[in-house]
């Protein structure tokens, strides 16, 4: 059971933001994935999230913030009561915006951590009541955009923050991550154009791919495999969205020797090919901010 309120683009005649009550998991018992970002916050959890490479337990109060097409599926069949809101790059792109708002890499497009952010009371509160002015403000007859924007900016910019302070405390992930984990995030952010299999990154470090990736699966909940192809990926759709570079010469930029095998790998990873991604999220955005 939900209550949806949605903004329509006019020019694009498709759906630019959007937010939802909901008292149960039947919107999220399929994989989700669409283009827009995506924040669910969950006032009462009791289950598991499923996204494109990982799962997560969830059993309280928290924010779930997913990227463009990334793919979800929320399984909380005893406890699932929230809000989920959604926005297009049109409506409030984060590129645009990034001196205002740092929550790319953060919220958005960070693939070494989990979508989910714990809320604790005061957060939770702060939060709540953002999503519930949007709320309101989508009930209005005559809906003021300013106001949902100020509201958005806001949300992420505190989301966003309190993600960050979390991070910055979470000694058990964070503060004790073994050096040769670091190593390869380096190595994966210097070669992920260049080297696309976990054997390539095993041989630079000198280490066993196995123990590699158990230590991966440990730290990131993801495999290396996983970790390279979401470097990939995010690169790719960065490209897409902010150049109007051919999709031939950002295939070749990112280590593909012709458009139809990036096109595949790109297709595999998240249901879609590059040139349907670019034509429903935008491009050349980099030339406008």
């Amino acid at each position: 059971m939900s209550e949806f309120f949605k903004l329509d683009n006019p020019v694009a005649q498709a759906p630019s933001f959007g937010i939802c009550r909901f008292a149960d998991d039947s919107k999220f018992n399929e994989l989700n994935s669409s283009n827009h970002f995506t924040v669910v916050l969950m006032l009462k959890a009791e289950g598991s999230l499923t996204t494109d490479t990982s799962d997560y337990l969830v059993g309280h109060s928290c924010v779930m913030s997913f990227s463009l097409y990334q793919q979800f599926k929320i399984n909380c069949p005893d406890a699932c009561e929230g809000y989920l809101l959604y926005f297009h790059p049109d409506f409030f792109c984060l590129h645009q915006h990034r001196a205002e708002v740092s929550c790319n890499g953060v919220l958005f497009n960070n693939i070494y951590e989990s979508p989910v952010t714990d809320l604790q009371e005061d957060g939770l509160s702060e939060i709540l009541a953002l999503f519930q002015g949007m709320f309101g403000e989508m009930q209005k007859n005559n809906i003021d955009t300013e106001v949902l924007l100020s509201y958005l900016k806001i949300l992420l910019i505190n989301a966003s923050r309190i993600k960050v302070e979390q991070r910055d405390s979470d000694i058990n992930m964070y503060s004790k991550i073994p050096s040769k984990l670091a190593e390869l995030q380096s190595a994966i952010e210097l070669n992920f154009k260049s080297m696309h299999t976990a054997a390539a990154y095993a041989d630079l470090m000198n280490y066993s791919q196995s123990a590699l990736n158990r230590s991966c699966k440990n730290y990131f909940n993801k495999t290396l495999s996983d970790l390279i192809s979401d470097r990939i990926i995010l690169e790719a759709k960065r490209e897409l969205y902010l150049s109007d570079k051919p999709v031939k010469a950002i295939a070749y930029e990112i280590g593909f020797k012709d458009e139809f095998h990036f096109s595949r790998y790109f297709k595999r990873n998240i249901g879609i090919s590059p040139q349907y991604f670019r034509n429903t999220v935008g491009f050349g955005k980099a030339s406008l901010a």
